[in-house]
């Protein structure tokens, strides 16, 4: 089997894929300001919310960056922010009524387009797909691991 040349194809099926507004929506989904209020949504610890690093580590993103899309959540009325009273340097962050209904509403607004998808690539194709998928999750460790481009 020509391995170079099948890198080539799929080099090529993933730009296709990456310019489809369906990648663009999973992708925002997956990264953006809609990802953090999933997150808080859905990993709400004790004291009521998140540690803002927890967010920024599970992204992979700076802490910068997580600070400005919490700022901008904030002032949409989705998250607040409050001291830790336990420790003080701590900042708690946590979902608004209005912003668990925004990100309730996203991430079905997500399943249903992924669903949709899944149903044009028919049982078999879609079951196969998604196989292929974890396998991929699953290689991916292995190969970043030992990745160097330059």
């Amino acid at each position: 089997m020509d391995y170079d040349k099948l890198a080539v194809e799929l080099m090529e099926k993933m730009l296709a894929l990456h310019k489809s507004k369906l990648h663009r929506n999973i992708n925002e989904a997956l990264h953006g300001e809609a990802f953090i209020l999933q997150y808080i949504a859905m990993n709400t610890g004790r004291d009521g919310g998140v540690l803002p690093g927890d967010i920024s580590l599970e992204m992979s993103v700076s802490s910068a960056r997580v600070a400005a899309a919490l700022k901008n959540l904030e002032n949409k009325g989705f998250v607040t922010r409050r001291i830790d009273k336990s420790d003080r340097r701590k900042i708690i962050v946590e979902i608004t009524p209005q912003g668990k209904d925004s990100a309730d509403k996203y991430y079905s607004k997500i399943v249903d387009e992924v669903t949709r998808f899944l149903q044009l690539l028919g049982e078999g194709d879609a079951k196969e797909y998604v196989r292929i998928m974890g396998r991929v999750a699953q290689a991916m460790p292995e190969l970043w691991e030992n990745w160097r481009l330059c």
